[in-house]
């Protein structure tokens, strides 16, 4: 059967093998999580809280009052012992909350565990007030705030969308085992986000390799009057630009965003916390996490408590093999490599991959293939932006598109010369912004 698809792109080994049929497993609470005041694209959040304060779960801890952006709960009941900076498993030391758990075990948490809301007698505007409360972000990776993605300009009318179900990364599977065990709470969240919207029209896409995932979703579907759409299995299908042009043929103007084309893109695993967000009051203080790889011992879907370290999770799931040589956060493909275990777990951990695989090799002289062209689904020139990056020529890199790059990583994927060309493309990318900003001020 043919499949809808996107031009390019690459067919590395999804590797799903490890975790793809194991159920979801509750993590027990920590003894102590560090809450990153900056969990999302925007300004980062001020903490509302002071040293030494108790504080219970579900608590906003930061906030700010700048539109872009996505206030932080506390995720346990606790004490604050420490406000300060420390590293984050996006690479860098940012300002977190240290909260230490307290011995009594029955503390009531600040949400009442026991609402249920009829969602379809709030208004718009309440629905995206308690979306924006509950801090939700986009769980894809990306952790755009969902009540900003959910407020479109009046000039750009929305009339689809579009919820993500491919997890297209090798490796991960905590999506695939959210949409097995849990169609119905994603599928009342995508009702609620379409509602927000103002849209009919609404698909899931999910890509052929998980075929169970489809049988479940599309069951749940008939309920709800949503199209199931089985997408081809292909890396980076569930990009949102890729997957708008699989799914409606819409293709997205360069430096353009979905809405540009009357589409709007969520990941399912936001759907289920905007219907935890609006049905229960819940915030997001927990989301699924797959464990996995070839050098963790017991590989698992967890769901984990946010702010939980890194090396909690690992412990629970066996340890390391003595072998492994590296741990991501996310995929193989747009993960961050980790060189702190003891960093959180946050908003955007899809998941944490460990591996025996990887070995330092020294990048070779571009060959001039033409091998990362190919593989690039935004028909950008890989090797001439990286080249430019590396030279430090940034407008050259602008004027060539860098920013249009999303990073995907299929370039250096398919690259025989081993050349870090995603990596410098992003260093590209960052000072490109730098000067932006600079030229706005």
């Amino acid at each position: 059967m043919k499949f809808p698809t996107f031009k390019s792109g690459v067919h590395p080994r999804d590797n799903k093998h490890f975790t793809e049929s194991l159920p979801i497993e509750i993590l027990p609470e920590p003894k102590e999580v560090f809450i990153p005041l900056q969990q999302h694209i925007g300004a980062p959040c001020k903490p509302l809280v002071e040293v030494g304060e108790e504080v219970k779960k579900g608590q906003v801890v930061g906030s700010t009052d700048a539109f872009v952006s996505s206030p932080v709960h506390a995720t346990i009941n606790g004490k604050v012992k420490a406000i300060g900076r420390y590293p984050a498993p996006t690479g860098s030391k940012i300002q977190m909350i240290h909260i230490v758990a307290k011995d009594e075990e029955d503390e009531q948490d600040a949400v009442d565990k026991d609402i249920e809301t009829d969602w379809t007698a709030l208004s718009v505007e309440e629905l995206k007030d308690r979306i924006k409360k509950a801090g939700i972000v986009g769980l894809g990776g990306a952790a755009f705030p969902t009540h900003v993605k959910l407020s479109p300009p009046e000039d750009k009318p929305i009339d689809t969308f579009i919820l993500n179900g491919c997890e297209c990364e090798p490796f991960l599977t905590a999506d695939h085992r959210m949409m097995v065990e849990n169609p119905d709470k994603i599928l009342t969240g995508m009702a609620i986000i379409m509602k927000v919207l103002g849209v009919k029209e609404g698909y899931v896409g999910i890509e052929s390799n998980k075929p169970d995932a489809v049988k479940k979703m599309s069951a749940a579907a008939k309920d709800y009057g949503f199209n199931i759409i089985t997408v081809k299995t292909k890396y980076p299908q569930g990009a949102e630009k890729m997957l708008i042009k699989a799914v409606k043929n819409r293709k997205v103007p360069t430096g353009g965003l979905p809405m540009d084309v009357g589409a709007v893109v969520q990941n399912v695993g936001t759907a289920a916390a905007v219907a935890n967000a609006v049905i229960n009051e819940k915030p997001l203080t927990k989301r699924i996490v797959t464990v996995t790889g070839n050098g963790i011992k017991e590989p698992k879907n967890l769901l984990v408590t946010i702010g939980t370290k890194f090396s909690d999770v690992i412990e629970h799931c066996g340890g390391l093999v003595d072998e492994t040589s590296q741990v991501f956060m996310g995929g193989p493909m747009m993960g961050i490599a980790q060189f702190d275990l003891a960093v959180p777990v946050i908003k955007a951990t899809s998941g944490i991959v460990c591996t025996t695989d990887y070995k330092q090799v020294e990048p070779l002289a571009c060959i001039g293939c033409g091998g990362c062209v190919q593989a690039c689904p935004m028909f950008l020139m890989p090797t001439r932006l990286a080249r430019l990056s590396y030279i430090r020529y940034w407008s050259e890199a602008d004027q060539m598109g860098i920013m249009n790059c999303i990073e995907c990583g299929s370039c250096a994927y398919v690259c025989p010369s081993n050349i870090p060309l995603v990596q410098w493309i992003r260093v590209g990318k960052q000072k490109v912004y730098e000067i932006q900003c600079e030229l706005v001020a």
